[in-house]
């Protein structure tokens, strides 16, 4: 590790610091329906959509008319996209001349973008006409970043009010998330991109001489737009195979920073858009620190892993001072290449400019890892928020058990309901990453997409259920995925990842809107402090230790003692 690598990391944290607190501002007036920066320009076309809509504006729903609204959304988008997917050899903008993708593979991509997951069985410049990535893809990165946005503002609207019966209005949520937060943001940082070399064109391709005087075809298309959308609402389906790696998707070291930052912005402001809604500020620093905390440590580890190298790469004469540069680009180096991959999957953004699976045992563990925490490191856009808040329910409730008092958080008692609904939809992580993990690494279907035997094939296996259930996307590499069997539970794994931790998320936003909002006494423990946040770190990493080490302990950690001791499968 170098300090100049320290210096790249820290300069990008406080860059998305300096970003984050004022986006944050005007999001909790986006939301609160206060008059914003962008009112006078937005305000007349939000109107115009609520009308042709027929979307009453001033009509709020409960919780249950909130998730049916939302669910109903989402599958409307899903059949969307499967058709989309399915007819794209008919439909416009393919100059490819691809045809329609097979029904699995289109279920399980059409899933995959509906949930904010994007994870592809597939390289994108082969598979996706124009049409299919734009109309497509696309306006999913848009759709599925805004739902977890609304969502969100749901369950603050819960810790907000009091004795209130609705939690919000999803389809105002939808509109406003999309057309005052993601749509500009979208719009500005594209044109940025396309400033720094990215490119933005419905040309299929372009044809290059070699040195060697040979003939090269490399696939172009509306690169930036995407790019663009997909770092912002943590989507991170890449254009192209090789996503961030790829140097039209990701020219530069400088263009690597911009996609962290773009990453980062939307979840860390989001945060502070909490504190002002429900009052305390401090609440939402509280919550940053947790996340900035593990988030750091996360970084720390992969980078120092990587940076040791490797003892086979060693006894091959490789300089050790450049550490393990096996997949990863010279453009971005080790520490950026470290922080990428931490980003990534502290958030549920997954796109990749490293393959993870090239990482040490270690350096590969970290984003598994921090996938299986909960997505909430910051997390995906809005998912985060709500993920972290689920987990202070626990940490209160832990708290309270310790003191024998009841538990509040934000001024709501926490009780038997919120606690049992929290419960409900952390544990849809462990169960449904576990159970698909140990059914695929015993049949022959799951068995027959490996690349490595071993502790190595475990990890493949755990990282794409890991990645999934997670809704992050990113891939270990190695596993052949766009099987029937793959694409089909990969799927399973992405819907109930999304929407079984939803259903009872909202569920809590109900139960705490209906409750009485109690004033702070002398007995109330702080939320705010060093002593909340030390508890809330504790929780998460016990959860995440206690459900997932045995499992790890026979991927990753077992792969690094192999590594060190100079074995391989």
């Amino acid at each position: 590790m170098t300090l100049n690598g320290w210096l790249q990391i820290a300069v990008l944290f406080l860059a998305v610091l300096l970003a984050a607190v004022p986006l944050g501002a005007f999001m909790a007036k986006v939301y609160s329906g206060q008059r914003n920066l962008l009112t006078p320009l937005l305000a007349p076309i939000e109107k115009g959509f609520y009308a042709l809509a027929g979307v009453d504006p001033s009509r709020e729903q409960g919780w249950r008319s909130y998730a049916l609204a939302m669910l109903l959304f989402n599958v409307a988008g899903f059949a969307s996209l499967y058709a989309i997917l399915r007819l794209q050899g008919i439909l416009p903008l393919n100059p490819q001349g691809f045809s329609g993708i097979s029904p699995d593979l289109a279920f399980n991509t059409a899933v995959s973008f509906v949930t904010n997951t994007n994870w592809q069985s597939y390289s994108g410049e082969t598979t996706m006409s124009h049409f299919s990535q734009m109309a497509g893809l696309t306006v999913h990165n848009f759709l599925s970043a805004a739902t977890g946005l609304a969502l969100a503002m749901a369950l603050v609207r819960g810790f907000a009010r009091s004795k209130a019966t609705t939690v919000g209005n999803f389809w105002v949520d939808m509109t406003r998330s999309t057309l005052y937060v993601l749509l500009p943001l979208a719009l500005v940082t594209a044109v940025a991109l396309i400033a720094l070399g990215m490119p933005q064109t419905l040309l299929a391709s372009v044809d290059a001489t070699t040195m060697d005087g040979a003939k090269q075809t490399i696939a172009l298309g509306p690169v930036a737009s995407q790019v663009a959308i997909k770092q912002l609402g943590t989507n991170g389906g890449g254009f192209f195979n090789v996503n961030a790696a790829h140097p039209f998707e990701n020219p530069t070291a400088l263009t690597n920073f911009v996609q962290i930052w773009q990453m980062l912005v939307v979840s860390v402001a989001v945060v502070f858009a909490f504190g002002r809604l429900v009052g305390d500020s401090r609440q939402a620093r509280a919550l940053v620190w947790v996340m900035g905390l593990l988030l750091v440590a996360g970084v720390a580890v992969a980078y120092a892993a990587e940076a040791s190298g490797t003892p086979m790469l060693q006894s091959l004469g490789i300089n050790p001072t450049d550490g393990n540069m096996e997949g990863k680009e010279v453009r971005f180096g080790l520490a950026l290449s470290a922080l990428f991959a931490a980003v990534t999957t502290g958030l549920s953004s997954g796109a990749v400019n490293a393959m993870h699976a090239s990482f040490t045992p270690i350096g590969g563990l970290v984003p598994m890892f921090l996938i299986q925490l909960g997505e909430i490191l910051p997390g995906g856009v809005g998912s985060g928020l709500y993920g972290i808040l689920v987990m202070a329910i626990i940490a209160v409730f832990v708290a309270g058990l310790m003191v024998g008092r009841t538990p509040e958080y934000l001024g709501k008692k926490i009780e038997a309901k919120e606690v049992k609904m929290a419960m409900l939809s952390v544990l849809i992580l462990p169960v449904t990453i576990l159970g698909f993990s140990a059914v695929s690494a015993v049949l022959p279907q799951g068995l027959a997409g490996l690349l490595n035997s071993g502790p190595h094939g475990l990890s493949e296996i755990l990282y794409a259920y890991s990645s999934t259930v997670g809704n992050n996307g990113s891939a270990f590499a190695g596993l052949s995925a766009n099987t029937p069997w793959y694409n089909t539970t990969l799927g399973l794994a992405m819907l109930l990842g999304r929407f079984a931790y939803i259903v009872p998320m909202l569920a809590i936003a109900g139960s705490l809107a209906a409750k009485t909002k109690l004033e702070t006494s002398t007995g109330t423990f702080p939320t705010h402090g060093p002593l909340f946040v030390g508890l809330l770190i504790g929780v998460i990493l016990i959860l995440g230790g206690l459900q997932f080490f045995p499992a790890l302990a026979l991927g990753p950690i077992a792969e690094q003692v192999l590594m060190l001791a100079g074995k391989t499968f």
